[in-house]
């Protein structure tokens, strides 16, 4: 990916985020390579009778938490939900948690809110496990069970290649509590094929202007990565983006939908086609032109694709299609003259309280 960047005079902007995403390939290698990790946990769900999962996270963990959310759910079909922090830093709430697992994510594992809910959560019985960046973190020392991102000091602002450790991790998480198999060597092939990929984003972005409104839609598994993508244009770009389910954007937004509005949909390969054609038949009615990123959807026409990955499935497909939303948001914030590494008014570590 460093290549991409040689000839490039304006290099400087954002070289540590171009950086990081490309190294996501080794960060896999790193995770899978450690097949033992999960057998701690692999039968936790029976041993401490598990009836409800809460997953603790705030940010860009936050959408790596609803898909991990969507893979417990359609995998095990165990309820999920997200936790509400306030609920115990603000509001003093005395938990129940018994025969509840809590999952903390978070790059850090530092934040202060999440710190205190995994505490009040333990106190009240729950099972926590936690997969961090810092395995010295409090978040780390709190949880009954650790899982490292391995993804190496992450120095730019927009967390990339800590996401999509995040990902793979909730992946292994679940294959090891439904014994499938890890399709772990196409998933680390698919990801140096897209890091190596200098055109990925180029159509796109040369396309997309900041003058209209970008909105971002997914469904299932691609919803995470439609907010995310959302989020991570918000942090890099200076501009207000809406990440939506496509269901939930028929349900009112749609009705700002103007010939002007930008609309990419999230669309990993082996997604199921009929999750959104209701959405994309309405848009089109008024939008004259979608972006597709991944390798599912139904372009045509105009539509301009950023291609995605070739997995074995929708799951694997979305965790590696993860690089090519931020490839965007970091060339497109290049483009438009921003430094994505250091977004003005952000900080890498976030103390909430």
């Amino acid at each position: 990916m460093e290549e991409v960047w040689e000839d490039n005079p304006m290099k400087q902007l954002g070289a540590i985020m171009s950086s990081e995403i490309a190294q996501t390939p080794q960060v896999f290698s790193a995770i899978l390579n450690n097949p033992n990790a999960f057998n701690s946990v692999k039968d936790v769900l029976t041993e401490q009778k598990i009836q409800s999962v809460l997953i603790l996270a705030r940010g860009t963990s936050d959408n790596a938490a609803h898909y991990l959310k969507y893979l417990i759910e359609t995998q095990i079909g165990l309820p999920v939900g997200l936790t509400s922090p306030s609920s115990v830093t603000v509001y003093k709430s005395e938990l129940k948690y018994k025969n509840t697992l809590v999952i903390a994510i978070s790059q850090s594992g530092q934040s202060p809110d999440l710190v205190h809910f995994a505490t009040a959560a333990r106190e009240a019985s729950a099972y926590i496990i936690s997969m961090t960046n810092d395995d010295s973190s409090p978040l780390a020392k709190i949880a009954h069970n650790h899982f490292s991102l391995m993804a190496g000091p992450e120095l730019a602002v927009a967390a990339t290649k800590s996401y999509n450790a995040q990902l793979l991790v909730s992946y292994l998480l679940v294959c090891a509590w439904t014994s499938k198999e890890v399709h772990g060597v196409k998933i680390v092939e698919e990801a140096k094929r897209i890091a190596s990929d200098s055109d990925l984003v180029a159509k796109a972005v040369v396309n997309t202007t900041r003058a209209h409104e970008i909105v971002i839609l997914g469904r299932g598994f691609a919803y995470p990565n439609a907010r995310e993508a959302a989020l991570k244009i918000q942090e890099t770009c200076k501009i207000s983006v809406q990440g939506l389910s496509t269901a939930d954007y028929l349900h009112g937004p749609i009705s700002a939908l103007t010939a002007d509005t930008q609309v990419f949909i999230v669309a990993p390969k082996h997604m199921p086609a009929e999750s959104i054609v209701e959405a994309t038949t309405k848009i089109r009615k008024t939008s004259p032109r979608i972006f597709w990123i991944g390798n599912g959807g139904t372009p045509t026409g105009s539509d301009i694709i950023l291609a995605g990955s070739n997995c074995d499935d929708e799951i694997t497909s979305t965790l590696v299609d993860a690089m090519v939303l931020q490839r965007f948001a970091l060339e497109f914030a290049v483009a438009s003259g921003f430094d994505p590494d250091a977004p003005e008014g952000l900080s890498k570590v976030t103390l909430t309280h």
